[in-house]
């Protein structure tokens, strides 16, 4: 009979390392699983609200035309320029993971801080977004049956309900009512208001949609200026968790920036923590891909 306890067979008697990865290694990747399907069940629950109500939720394109100090309508731009940096700001933690793996001490201070830089930037611009966002764009009004429609110009293009009954967006105590509205169409026939479901009224049959109608500005988790409640409710539940994923990770940089300046790491003789931050990092990277894919792009 053969001897079971033969070297071929010794990876069953204890001992090695699976893969060869270490034990912090390993717990980080069961965390990042777990994580991973936590975020899935998010895009799934939205992707199954997107759909079952998609004659009438917003297009993210007219939602999303801002770009700070540049006016004019430049669609998912800001976005994109946010996505771009959190990727660069994955290459710069691929670098530092590098050096490290050589013993770099300089190099990974270098790139390490370029990825806290990244990190901040992105999340600066996450704030901005959502002042923006909950600050609102152009105003909606609510029917009485709680649809939320939008002012149009003869190109059936969104027009600032601010600019049509001529008020400065960041004035103090804004209040516009339907009657100004309502005014301020009536005064221009050129003007009108696109339904939930895209098609464009104006004049007197405008005039029937408003009754009982009230003016939205801005977007909260009761009312949303954009369209159907539930896409603020699920920008503000899936980017916010996102964002303090991001918030989490920058701090942990932070902790391992220190540490590295330190030479913590050089005096243990490896710099896995570098490591072991990276995949967690590079995780969060990924995770605003889909974001951004199935969020802002379908």
């Amino acid at each position: 009979m053969a001897d079971i306890t033969t070297n071929e067979n010794k990876a069953w008697i204890g001992g090695d390392i699976p893969f060869k990865a270490s034990y912090g290694k390993l717990m980080m990747w069961f965390f990042l699983v777990s994580d991973a399907l936590t975020f899935s069940g998010f895009l799934c629950a939205y992707g199954f609200m997107r759909f079952k109500y998609a004659h009438v939720w917003p297009v993210a394109d007219e939602v999303f035309t801002h770009f700070p100090f540049l006016k004019g309508e430049y669609p998912m731009l800001f976005v994109a320029l946010m996505t771009f940096i959190l990727i660069m700001s994955s290459v710069t933690m691929v670098l530092a993971v590098n050096e490290g793996h050589k013993n770099n001490k300089n190099k990974v201070i270098l790139w390490l801080g370029l990825t806290i830089v990244g990190g901040f930037i992105f999340l600066g611009s996450q704030a901005w977004e959502w002042g923006h966002f909950i600050h609102g764009d152009k105003g909606g009004i609510e029917l009485a049956n709680h649809d939320i429609v939008h002012v149009v110009n003869s190109d059936s293009h969104f027009y600032s309900i601010y600019d049509l009954v001529g008020v400065d967006s960041y004035a103090d105590d804004v209040n516009i009512t339907i009657d100004d509205v309502k005014g301020a169409l009536m005064a221009d026939s050129q003007y009108g208001i696109r339904l939930a479901d895209k098609s464009v009224v104006s004049g007197e049959a405008a005039m029937a949609y408003l009754n009982n109608a009230e003016v939205v500005l801005g977007a909260n988790l009761v009312r949303n200026e954009y369209g159907h409640q539930l896409f603020a409710n699920f920008f503000y539940f899936i980017t916010g968790f996102h964002g303090f994923h991001v918030f989490s990770g920058v701090v942990i940089l932070i902790v391992i920036f220190i540490n590295v300046i330190k030479g913590t790491y050089e005096r243990r003789g490896h710099y896995e923590m570098v490591e072991k931050v990276g995949l967690y990092w590079h995780f969060v990277d990924l995770v605003w891909v889909f974001v951004f894919t199935f969020f802002y792009l379908v």
